[in-house]
């Protein structure tokens, strides 16, 4: 496996190789930004440049844009209060926060040494679990799965602040909006109304742009002024650093979370994101600033993302299941070019595996690089008055809403959910309890229809469901004793 591992690293530092990985990198790290873009456009946009390249060439380039969209777009979501894409949903949350009371450059540089860590260190898990991840995988049944996403639930408490019933009023109006159009079981089409739009559900990122983008801008427009209250950007990059290094095992857990859900297909950025964020609000013994500006908000979620890239690609090279939308594209990528994943390529194809690693890695390495020099300029754009941004803002999130499906109704739904979050967000009622309910909604429905009609009620007995439903009672009884300690207190 080193002499692989070798001879592979040879291959990623040829002038081609390296060049083609290093466009990559460029093309994520310009459509990172880009709200409701992200990686799968550019990932898409350079799947016909694979066409008659090396395998190692044309894989390099792939990874190297979808490794870095995690860092990239997180410009938005600190910058904006804008969801860059479904990996920097949660990264709002506290990055946001430390904008609008100066800290801009604290919170990108916090986020970028995170992601680059954790990016990493999902490529180094995927070397180390290759040898026993086929048996791992193979073990995870629907009902397994199931209880996966029971536990995502389980998240809600802790992202509803003081506020647990709402919290939970809101996760399940989020479950109700995830089961609009059609059944991903059944010939069945629900809830739509007679609306053809709505035969495919409402778009995950047209909800995550109402939910979280519109009401921001909205307020911020009322409000006047800039983005930012405070003007002294310059100290905050070795900030960031600081808090890295502070909050080191944090980065650590969090990315080894990260690179766990990524390995288990069909999870997605957004649950991997949004648990991590309520895993680190829950565990943390300090709670009061998540929410307001707390930087472990954005440290724990950032990490996971990039980490979870390097799970995604378990089952992608393992047994040709693609982890996400991007794992499908390098799937498809992959075929054209004759090369068959699967559980044979450890076997046959060992250094084109490392090749991959190793691309992951270095992307990681120089999308850190490229989004610190630019973090300082353009974390000075929050000084600028909003009423000169925000038009620009809004037709980047008009753009990427309708990006979506391409229909009208993209627009209307957006303006819809916008008022929605809007009026959500002067109630003080939780907004990412809706997201995760909707996110979990199709997931649960499905595993729950093939878990019940082959397994019947046995499937409570299997040992990894006994395990997981272990760890959410557990889990449950942390946040019921806190309460009760909480209200004690006052």
């Amino acid at each position: 496996m080193l002499e692989a591992a070798w001879e592979a690293l040879q291959v990623i530092l040829q002038a081609q190789h390296f060049m083609y990985l290093m466009l990559g990198v460029a093309v994520g790290v310009l459509v990172g930004p880009i709200p409701g873009v992200g990686g799968l456009v550019g990932m898409t946009l350079l799947l016909p440049m694979t066409y008659g390249l090396d395998p190692a060439a044309g894989l390099a380039m792939l990874v190297g844009v979808g490794a870095v969209n995690n860092t990239s777009d997180t410009f938005p979501a600190i910058l904006m209060g804008v969801p860059g894409g479904s990996g920097s949903q949660a990264t709002i949350m506290d990055g946001y926060p430390m904008t609008q009371r100066g800290e801009a450059a604290r919170a990108l540089s916090a986020s970028f040494i995170a992601s680059m860590i954790g990016g990493v260190i999902g490529a180094f898990a995927l070397t180390a679990i290759l040898p026993i991840a086929r048996p791992l995988i193979l073990s995870l049944g629907t009902p397994e799965l199931l209880m996966i996403s029971v536990l995502g639930l389980c998240t809600i408490g802790m992202l509803s602040g003081n506020r647990p019933i709402l919290g939970l009023i809101g996760a399940l109006f989020g479950l109700l909006l995830g089961t609009i159009g059609s059944a991903p079981v059944v010939p069945e089409v629900r809830f739509t109304g007679g609306l053809d739009y709505l035969f495919d559900g409402i778009p995950l990122v047209v909800l995550a742009m109402g939910l979280f983008a519109l009401p921001e801008m909205i307020d911020i427009l009322a409000r006047g002024g800039a983005i930012a209250s405070k003007t002294d950007l310059g100290k905050g990059w070795m900030d960031g650093v600081r808090d890295v290094i502070r909050y080191r095992w944090l980065v650590l857990r969090h990315s080894l979370i990260g690179a766990v859900v990524g390995a288990i297909p069909g999870l997605g950025s957004s649950l991997a994101d949004w648990l991590n964020y309520g895993y680190v609000v829950q565990t943390a013994k300090d709670k009061s600033q998540f929410g307001k500006g707390d930087v472990r908000g954005i440290i724990a979620p950032e990490s996971a993302n990039n980490a979870k890239e390097g799970g995604n690609l378990i089952p992608t090279l393992l047994f040709g299941i693609p982890g996400s939308a991007g794992m499908a594209i390098l799937l498809a990528a992959m075929v054209v070019m004759g090369v068959q994943p699967g559980p044979r390529m450890v076997e046959s194809n060992l250094s084109l595996i490392f090749v991959i690693v190793w691309s992951l890695a270095i992307a990681n390495v120089a999308a850190t690089l490229v989004c610190v020099i630019l973090a300082r300029p353009i974390a000075r754009l929050t000084l600028m008055p909003f009423n000169l941004i925000f038009p620009v803002v809004f037709i980047l999130i008009v753009l990427g809403s309708y990006q979506a499906t391409r229909h009208v109704g993209d627009l209307i739904a957006l303006i819809v959910i916008g008022v929605v979050g809007w009026a959500m967000k002067r109630a003080k009622m939780p907004r990412p309890p809706l997201l995760v309910g909707f996110i979990l909604a199709p997931l649960i429905e499905r595993d729950l229809w093939i878990t019940s009609s082959r397994y019947g009620f046995e499937w409570l007995l299997r040992p990894g469901v006994m395990i997981i439903a272990a760890v959410i009672l557990a889990i449950l009884g942390a946040f019921i004793i806190r309460r009760m300690r909480m209200e004690a207190v006052q």
